[in-house]
């Protein structure tokens, strides 16, 4: 049995969480929304209230009562962009690139994300699932509840299923909440290189067809760059997913600037991803949207990248900024949240407010749950993770430590 599969205990109702110092993330509160010494009220895997433990309401009394001693709570780290489901590792790529070659001189090459379909394809269901827990489970004891998983290691329509319904069978074998995306315009295979709008026609458009009729899409996602698929194309695939009713999201301006971001936001995405060659008009344009920019340091800093993201556009026109892991085999094999803050804050520039909300409210946002996670506030479910640490700044600077106590996820303790 794993540190993950330990029985839970279930908060009865209602439990009343006392002495702690909380972090709503709640923008209605102002910065990060931090109780110095605060309560939360937890019933039937919600949050029913949160505020100083001095004004708990009277209805409460009676209850269970939990005392954290002081400890820090946030809302449940949220994932919000990751390729967790593949086979194989890209470990050889690595090497090239310290070498000297550059992530589009080894796609070009075969490698990249074309590298990883055979190893993908050759794996069943359960076996993807197999190979995807370790790294899930590493997530788990970073505090993270909510995880966005991508297809797009597949690149023919049954392996592209076999992604997703190994993405949804995870939720089944942790206490995890898991956001799918269809990613089948991630690159071309082999078989239909140079022939993009036959690849398309034959596997993108009727695998997303049959994908949604099973229930397996929750995001369509497309990789808008020189060398994976152009704006006029990604348009085809966001007008069948528009018509079927899910929402989008891209890879946009990683490498080039191809106007995706733009694009992306003419559709109402839910996140525009990487972003580093951004300009000021698609920053706008995202703003204008509601799209959110979900910025990557893992694949940032794994490609050794000099062009980073325009963090000050993207708060001047008012974007909410996400971060995430970027989960993936090759070009960020990162699996830890708190890592990926300290990239975000030392990299990028980002503050402690602003990490503390990527990973959690506006991580939410760019998956389209902003009303159900990713704050401490009555509605929101029960997903916290409690912390031994005095500030929310030890989450953002340390490296390499984990300072997590427990996690709560739908109202349920689980053991680290």
């Amino acid at each position: 049995m794993t540190d993950n599969e330990k029985t839970t205990v279930v908060l009865r109702m209602p439990t009343i969480l006392r002495n702690a110092r909380v972090v709503t993330m709640d923008a209605r509160r102002g910065g990060i929304g931090l109780i110095e010494k605060g309560a939360i009220a937890v019933a039937v895997g919600k949050i029913i209230w949160t505020g100083p433990e001095a004004e708990v309401p009277a209805e409460f009394n009676g209850g269970a009562v939990v005392d954290l001693q002081g400890r820090l709570v946030t809302p449940g780290l949220i994932d919000c962009h990751t390729h967790l489901v593949f086979g194989g590792n890209r470990a050889r790529e690595f090497e090239m690139r310290l070498e000297g070659a550059t992530y589009e001189e080894i796609a070009r090459a075969g490698g990249g994300i074309v590298s990883s379909v055979k190893a993908t394809r050759a794996m069943s269901v359960a076996q993807l699932v197999e190979a995807a827990l370790p790294r899930l489970d590493h997530l788990l004891r970073e505090g993270v509840s909510t995880v966005e998983i991508k297809s797009g290691y597949g690149l023919d329509i049954e392996s592209e299923l076999a992604m997703l319904r190994a993405a949804r069978a995870l939720q089944d074998q942790r206490p995890v909440r898991v956001a799918t995306s269809y990613l089948a315009a991630h690159a071309t295979p082999a078989a239909y290189k140079g022939r993009n709008a036959a690849y398309l026609d034959e596997v993108v458009l009727p695998g997303l067809k049959q994908a949604h009729a099973e229930g397996l899409v929750d995001a369509v996602d497309g990789f808008c760059e020189g060398i994976a698929f152009s704006p006029q194309e990604i348009a085809r695939v966001f007008d069948l997913a528009k018509s079927l009713g899910l929402p989008v999201k891209l890879h946009a301006e990683q490498l080039s600037n191809l106007g995706g971001a733009k694009l992306a936001s003419a559709y109402g995405a839910l996140s525009a991803d990487h972003l580093e060659y951004l300009d000021a008009e698609g920053a706008e344009a995202m703003a204008a949207a509601g799209t959110v920019a979900v910025l990557l340091p893992g694949a940032f800093y794994a490609l050794n990248e000099k062009q980073k993201p325009p963090v000050a556009a993207l708060r001047a026109a008012g974007v909410p900024i996400a971060i995430a892991t970027d989960c993936n085999p090759g070009t960020s094999p990162l699996t830890s949240l708190l890592l990926t803050m300290n990239m975000a804050a030392t990299l990028f520039g980002l503050t402690v407010g602003e990490c503390l909300a990527g990973v959690t409210r506006e991580a939410a946002r760019a998956l389209g749950l902003h009303g159900e996670r990713g704050m401490i506030a009555s509605g929101q479910s029960a997903d916290l993770a409690i912390w031994d640490a005095e500030s929310p700044a030890e989450l953002v600077y340390r490296i390499g430590y984990n300072p997590l106590h427990a996690r709560i996820f739908k109202g349920e303790w689980v053991a680290k």
